[in-house]
């Protein structure tokens, strides 16, 4: 037996708990202990690599409900990036002082002492503690997902993705204009056009006068964005190891076969639209609150592309894979694509940012050509590319899932 086959057979003995359980403790002690000698060995300072960190963790919820739609139900979705609009939205309405004129200029607060060091009785506008708005916004996102999903439930491939890919460009368009009321009714500002609305509270704690950034930096922020991460995955794998996952799964394998089995499609999808819709709402309120604006800007189509190529590059299906996916594109993009900008600016005048989706496309191409399932990839997507006797063994899978659905197991 080889060294290599050896070591794999080792590991494969530990029991798997384990493994979540060392990522979670590395995670949590990452902006302790490794976030400042990390930063030193780069030469960068350390706000700057919990920045990174930040924004990593905020794409992985993204990718995890974009991984609901796309590995699960097998649903290709182009526009994600209007559900990540509606929830960035609703944070800014609901913590901030967009509207106002409300109750009469003493605006409304609910568990928000202060914003700004000035007394909340003082502020005007909507100023509602963080660790509410965000599942507001998740169920806002969600109605909104099942309402947007609902006109594509008789589309597949490429029809689809045009239909996906218009209500992505439809939303942010909806908030640019939306600057007299709703569909120019009424007069109401409902986005402040393309200036967007700005500045948005930031993570307060209903019990402290400051907010989590101004008492304990970067840090705050990366343990709530952590904790954000970690109730998307045990949410996630529930969902995967439900009857509803299971339904997902023979879908996605053979629509036709999973509704000859008894699986409801018009109820399955719905419901795979609406848990994506969620969570790219769950992230976009981070994403709202942690930009301190949210505007038109933020929403275009090739922040779709980025979420689409985490799930793909991860794995599609497998929830470990879509985050390793996601922390490493969103890494590349947020790191190192500058880095490489600022060495070729010094060294031979050139800006990378020209070509960078270049560099990008090149980057997904090859790892397309070399591993096209993905880095961890789930062990159904890997029998498609590796398994010599692939359309026996997936017709049985799609049996078996859509036979789990119909009786309840799992």
């Amino acid at each position: 037996m080889s060294g290599a086959a050896n070591i794999r057979e080792q590991l494969g003995r530990v029991p798997k708990p384990v493994w979540p359980a060392l990522a979670l403790a590395f995670a949590i002690a990452f902006p302790f202990i490794f976030s400042a000698p990390l930063a030193s060995l780069l030469g960068d300072d350390n706000d700057t690599i919990l920045n990174i960190a930040i924004q990593s963790l905020a794409f992985s919820i993204m990718a995890m409900g974009l991984n609901i739609v796309v590995g699960f139900a097998g649903l290709l979705d182009l526009g994600y990036v209007a559900f990540y609009a509606i929830g960035a939205f609703v944070f800014g309405w609901l913590g901030s002082q967009h509207f106002s004129d409300i109750n009469a200029g003493k605006g409304i607060h609910v568990l928000t002492k202060s914003v700004g060091g000035l007394s909340g009785a003082e502020i005007p506008g909507i100023h509602i503690n963080f660790f509410i708005v965000v599942f507001i916004a998740a169920a806002v996102t969600a109605l909104w997902g099942v309402i947007l999903g609902a006109p594509t439930l008789r589309l597949r491939g490429d029809y689809l993705a045009i239909v996906t890919l218009a209500f992505g460009e439809i939303v942010p368009r909806i908030f640019e204009n939306s600057t007299s009321g709703l569909f120019g009714i009424g007069s109401t500002d409902f986005s402040n056009g393309r200036q967007g609305i700005t500045p948005i509270d930031k993570i307060n704690l209903p019990w402290t006068d400051t907010t989590l950034e101004q008492a304990s930096g970067l840090k705050g922020p990366y343990l709530v964005v952590l904790g954000m991460v970690v109730l998307t995955i045990i949410l996630n794998v529930r969902l995967r190891d439900s009857r509803l996952g299971r339904a997902w799964i023979a879908v996605r394998e053979d629509e036709v076969a999973a509704s000859a089995m008894g699986v409801n499609l018009v109820r399955t999808k719905l419901w795979a639209y609406a848990m994506g819709a969620a969570l790219g709402g769950f992230a976009g309120a981070f994403f709202g609150t942690y930009n301190n604006t949210v505007n038109v800007d933020q929403f275009e189509f090739g922040l779709s592309v980025l979420i689409l190529a985490m799930v793909i590059v991860g794995g599609m299906g497998n929830i470990w894979g879509v985050i390793v996916g996601a922390i490493a594109l969103s890494t590349l993009n947020l790191y190192f694509l500058p880095k490489l900008n600022s060495v070729s600016q010094d060294l031979f005048a050139f800006d990378v940012t020209q070509i960078s989706f270049g560099i990008f496309g090149f980057m997904l191409l090859a790892m397309m050509i070399l591993r096209p399932e993905g880095l961890i990839p789930s062990r159904r997507r890997a029998l498609e590319f590796h398994d010599d006797d692939g359309d026996g063994m997936m017709t049985t899978h799609v049996q078996d899932s859509a036979a789990a659905y119909e009786e309840g197991r799992l």
